[in-house]
Formats: structure tokens, sequence, C-alpha cells
């Protein structure tokens, strides 16, 4: 009976990895074509591809292989393409049969693009994937109770929203200075977001790879005590690198205005009230800003010895561009977070031998 146990345990795994490797080779085959198709109709690449794989059944499905249909698209009365018929919700239904895989594509964008009950979903943040997939349901694309669960599964196992993030990004800077073709959204590009264990790290040195912002303006989140709580804008014109990064050998992301602070957890598979412990933030669902995010626990030292002010900076953003735990930082300094900092004044991001007497003068709450 063990062995019988095993052996069904053995093929269940292998069967699992097969049919991951199948689903991650559909993913190759189609992102580009995917974001593609985000940047000409502003369909999140991450909703396109859950959807190919679920519908297509990772391109293996007979609709897939004999029709090209990945989306499992009905005729509806305006088709006047080829078509097939196969049983789906009833016996012998009309699907359209399509020359490639890319005008399946394209036809899936088309179609939630012009027909007026999806209007509402090109409203939504296209870094919603939430939004759009119990949109999709709500519009009567899918009749499975649980199609919503098993959109975001996929995206979420796969890591699909990476690819909603690129082609927003690209939007944003366009091939050899052309204009991109259509933007789907205002907002800054989001950061590509790739499994921590997946992506390569690249090292980043503040002083050299960061370009000197301009003044940035402190804002309080809503609902809470500015005086103790006051943050600061990372300024748009300061220069990352995308995907995840190194300050004071510490894992960091770029991540852009209306982000979602429990969507970045998800994507780096930590618990989301630990995601804002590790970045000294107040409870918000949102980014209200542009934001330096580490995805582990800062240090309690900094990479040099101290800070110089720049206009604009509080003690949050030092501690966020120089990678130390603010409490770290405020008993070093001998400081309060209510605690006003000047420009050019030097804050240590080390235990002093002797008390800085730079940082004894005393400071008005903000």
């Amino acid at each position: 009976m063990k062995k019988l146990v095993l052996l069904f345990c053995l093929a269940f795994s292998l069967t699992a990895r097969a049919q991951k490797e199948k689903v991650m080779a559909y993913i190759d085959s189609y992102k580009e074509l995917a974001m593609a198709e985000m940047q000409r109709t502003g369909v999140p690449a991450a909703i396109t591809l859950a959807q190919g794989i679920l519908e297509s059944q990772w391109g293996e499905s007979p609709l897939a292989k004999t029709s090209n249909n990945h989306f499992g698209i009905k005729c509806k009365t305006e088709w006047t393409g080829a078509k097939t018929y196969h049983d789906d919700d009833e016996k012998g239904e009309c699907f359209r049969v399509y020359n490639s895989a890319e005008d399946s594509y394209r036809d899936h964008s088309d179609f939630l693009k012009t027909r007026p009950h999806y209007a509402f979903l090109f409203k939504l943040d296209p870094t919603d994937y939430e939004g759009w997939a119990t949109g999709l349901k709500k519009a009567g694309y899918a009749t499975s109770p649980t199609y919503p669960q098993r959109l975001l599964k996929l995206i979420n196992d796969y890591q699909l929203q990476q690819y909603s993030l690129t082609a927003l990004a690209r939007n944003q800077s366009p091939v050899n200075g052309s204009p991109s073709q259509s933007k789907p959204s205002t907002a800054d590009p989001a950061p590509i977001a790739t499994p921590a264990a997946e992506q390569p790290v690249a090292a980043v040195s503040v002083s050299q790879e960061r370009v000197q912002p301009e003044p940035a303006t402190a804002i309080a989140p809503s609902n809470t005590n500015t005086s103790s709580n006051a943050l600061v804008t990372v300024n748009k014109k300061t220069s990352y690198p995308s995907g995840i990064f190194v300050i004071n050998n510490t894992k960091v992301i770029h991540a852009t205005e209306g982000t979602s602070l429990l969507s970045l957890a998800n994507q780096y598979d930590i618990p989301l009230s630990k995601l804002i412990e590790y970045n000294d933030l107040p409870s918000m669902d949102v980014l209200d800003t542009d934001r330096l995010m580490f995805i582990e626990r800062k240090p309690k030292k900094g990479a040099v010895d101290f800070h110089v002010v720049a206009e604009g900076e509080t003690l949050h953003s030092i501690c966020q561009q120089e990678a130390i735990r603010l409490d770290s930082l405020l008993e070093y300094n001998r400081l309060s977070r209510s605690s006003q900092v000047n420009t050019g004044e030097k804050i240590y991001l080390r235990p002093a031998t002797a008390a800085p007497t730079v940082n004894t003068t005393p400071r008005s709450p903000k």
C-alpha cells in the first residue's frame, strides 16, 4: 500500500511538473503578443495570458489546435469568418476559426474593446487584474462561478502581472524615440515584478546610480497625524533600475503611485503586514506616490557613515534611500519621528563614538 501511495504521489508530481512546463512554454510563446495587444487596445497582458491559458488549456484544447481559437470566442451574429462547432454550454455551439493564434489574440482584444458591456473594464487601472478578472465574469464572458478565481490563480502562480507592467513601461518609453501607439493609462510605469527567486538582482550604489532628485514634496497619509507620520514623494525623475535591485545589501523595487500593496506582497510572497513594516509605512491599500519598496527587512546600519540632507528630504525618505531602519536612524541621531531635518545637515547612519553635535539643535515637529 505504501508503495502504491508513493507511486501515485510521484505520478501526480510528474504530471503537475509537466503541466507547469507546458504553461510556461505557452507564456513564453505568447507574452510578446499579449503585451503588444495591451499597448494597442489597453486589455491587460496579464488578463490576456491568463484567459489564453485557461480557455485554450495552454494551447492544447481541440478548439485551439484545430481552429486557432485561444479564447473560446463564439461566432455571434457579426462574425463572417470561418466557423466550427463544439459542445460548450449547449451542444453544437458555433465558434470562430482563425488563420493563426495571432489573429485570435487580436480578435480577443477587439472583442472586449468594442462591445459596450465590457466598456466599464477600460475605466479600471490597467494594473488592477483583480478588477478585470471579476469584471469579466460580471460582464458575462464565462458562466463558471469560479472563473475570476481561476484567472487570479494563474496570474499569481505564473507572475503574469509583470507583462502588464512591461507593456505600460514600453508605452512610457517608446523605442528609438517613436511615440507609442496608445496609452492605456496615464500613470507612470510600474515596476516589472518578477519573483525574487527567479530574477537577477542588480546591486546598486545609491550615490552612483541615482540621479540627484529635485526637491520632493512632503505629504502625509490621510487620517494620520502629520506630526508623526510625515512621508515624502520619490521624485519621478529619479532613475532606478527595473525589477529587483539592491541598496545596502537589501532587495528593493521602485513601485509607482497607485500600485496595490497587497498585489506587491503577493508577488513577492511576503505578508502584507511585513511589507508595510519593512518600509516603515502607515497602513495603506495603494501607494500614494512613487516609492522605493523593500521586500526584505532593512539593516540597522547604513552602507556609509552619514547622509547629507538634500532639499525636501525627510527622515523617512532618507531611510528608504539608504536602506536603514527608521528606529535605528532615530537612535543614532537622538531624534524623534516628529523631528524635521535641514538641508545640508548630516544624518548619521551608523552608531557614532561621540554624540553627534549636528543633531543637538531643537527641531519643530512637522
